[in-house]
């Protein structure tokens, strides 16, 4: 690879398709065993930031926003309620490329949220209802007797794959509006290739925004 195989001179006015088709091929090579793993940092009433990885489960290049779901009730969803606004880092280490985002974060529509949770496994989504991500748990057993309480609540025996078990109130999707894109290229030397785009959001409603024109920039490595 080269210094300048992905970024182009004059830079292009659109990074997404760009993200999309480094996510994309992340995906197809399986350069890890989760290539849609990005970290998210969020910050608390403190103003302290803290940082775990999650899934982004869609990107919308026409919009411009990733997607990820979580317990809106876990230490994420409480700092994304006060403060929401969020930044986000894909590392692709084989591929000598990361991505970082930064942007606005709204919870998704019920439809969306809806829609991926009855995608997942029957147990991911027993899980959802048991787990109250963040708070103290006694012991491992207390989790486990959840687990069980919240099959039973639904009919879902040992061994079952299929059941109808609806979605947590308290657990949904996010959009992570992209305000800011910078894209970095492993160089010979730490002679890196790295670029900036930047955009204003002006909001549409409570999950969208109209999206101005991004200006673009390069940066010293």
């Amino acid at each position: 690879m080269t210094l300048f195989d992905q970024l182009s001179e004059p830079l292009p006015s659109n990074p997404l398709p760009l993200l999309a088709a480094w996510l994309e091929e992340a995906r197809d090579k399986r350069v890890q065993p989760n290539p849609d793993a990005m970290v998210l940092a969020t910050v608390g009433e403190t103003g302290r930031p803290s940082a775990r990885v999650v899934l982004c489960k869609q990107l919308s290049v026409e919009a411009g926003y990733a997607v990820f779901f979580t317990n809106y009730l876990s230490r994420k969803g409480r700092e994304l309620a006060t403060h929401p606004h969020a930044a986000a880092v894909f590392h692709w280490d084989s591929l000598c490329r990361q991505v970082r985002l930064e942007g606005v974060v709204v919870r998704s529509p019920s439809q969306e949220s809806d829609r991926y949770f009855t995608s997942r496994a029957l147990e991911s989504r027993i899980g959802a209802w048991a787990s109250r991500q963040s708070e103290s748990l006694a012991s491992r057993s207390t989790l486990e007797e959840r687990v069980h309480a919240i099959a039973a609540r639904y009919g879902i025996a040992a061994g079952d794959t299929e059941g109808d078990v609806p979605r947590p109130p308290h657990w949904g999707g996010y959009r992570l509006w992209i305000e800011a894109i910078e894209l970095w290229v492993e160089g010979t030397n730490r002679v890196h290739d790295r670029a900036v785009w930047k955009r204003t959001l002006t909001t549409l409603d409570e999950f969208s925004f109209t999206p101005g024109a991004w200006e673009a920039a390069r940066l010293y490595p």
